[in-house]
């Protein structure tokens, strides 16, 4: 009976000391991809530095069909900040104090978690606060988001031998893909939506293809053309895909895997067709293996948002390696 008793005890004290280590240990993030909390007095945020935030934080996503907010807003009086949102990903906490300060705060209730602290003396402090240091908090917040998107792919991944061979770069893509067409130099997979589908196309085309001191623009829109011509098209014959004419599609110079890239976000559609939709294309200037390494996604999904599907697709593309040769 003293043993039974002896042992309840050195249990339920292992237990306790347990439970008091995983105090200390961060709690997991949880929430929806592309979702902010912002920690706001009703009276603030009904007013100009509501106004503000919404005008940063959820304005249009560029490169769209259709206008989506950068981010989703949950909005939550200061009184509540213990409470159950402190453990989304994104946080803004804004609110009037004595004196002008602007904070990043990593994991501060969980883990991964990044907590912007605004505050100021008046109205037009704290407006000036988040005019100043917006898109230093949008490009964190979307990196965060990117990883964690990463991080959900990982979970089940396809088999990456297949384009590890035949292009000499890894991906982390997820298991809903499936294999649509697989070329000499160039590959398209496809992931099946309840009212459409997501698309990622990898192929090489030679260094010269682009040349940099030309129109940029137009050698990216001419060598896309020329790929939707030879593999991508509709039911009909003359419905291969082309590039918007439209609209001029959006053109950045990043950084990818340590390999100048140019990323350009538009419009596709299907020639002499109504299908259309976005896509993302990223031209990785790849001079160790002398090719042009080019990584893009689109989707068609005429009746569904396209943010985070478009969102699914960047990650995967950003897990980009290329192998050293």
């Amino acid at each position: 009976m003293k043993k039974a008793h002896f042992l309840f005890l050195f249990v339920a004290l292992l237990l306790f000391s347990c439970k008091k280590e995983n105090d200390h240990l961060p709690r997991k993030t949880t929430g929806k991809i592309n979702t902010i909390s912002v920690i706001i007095d009703d009276q603030l945020w009904n007013g100009d530095i509501g106004d503000s935030i919404r005008n940063k934080f959820a304005s249009p996503v560029i490169g769209l069909p259709q206008e989506e907010p950068l981010f989703n807003i949950n909005q939550y009086p200061v009184k509540l900040l213990e409470g159950f949102m402190t453990d989304t990903r994104a946080i803004i906490v804004v609110k009037k104090a004595e004196e002008n300060k602007f904070e990043i705060r990593k994991n501060q209730y969980a883990s991964p978690q990044n907590v912007f602290h605004i505050s100021g003396k008046t109205a037009t402090d704290i407006i000036d606060c988040i005019e100043k240091n917006a898109p230093q908090m949008i490009q964190i917040i979307k990196e965060s988001e990117i990883a964690e998107s990463q991080r959900i792919n990982r979970q089940s991944l396809i088999d990456p031998k297949v384009i590890e061979n035949k292009f000499h770069v890894s991906l982390q893509i997820p298991s809903g893909y499936a294999y649509v067409l697989q070329k000499s130099n160039f590959m398209w997979l496809k992931k099946e939506l309840i009212g459409g589908n997501t698309s990622l196309l990898i192929y090489q085309v030679p260094l010269n293809t682009i040349k940099k001191e030309a129109d940029l623009i137009s050698g990216i829109i001419k060598m896309r053309d020329s790929i939707g011509k030879l593999y991508i098209s509709g039911k009909e014959p003359e419905t291969n895909m082309i590039t918007e004419e439209a609209y001029a599609p959006y053109l950045f110079k990043i950084n990818l895997d340590g390999k100048e890239t140019f990323e350009t976000k538009g419009t596709w559609q299907l020639n002499n067709d109504f299908m259309s939709g976005p896509f993302i294309n990223y031209a990785i200037i790849d001079a160790d293996y002398n090719r042009i390494l080019v990584l893009e996604g689109f989707c068609y999904a005429p009746s569904k948002d396209k943010r985070d599907l478009m969102h699914e697709l960047e990650s995967i593309i950003k897990s980009v390696v290329v192998a050293k040769r």
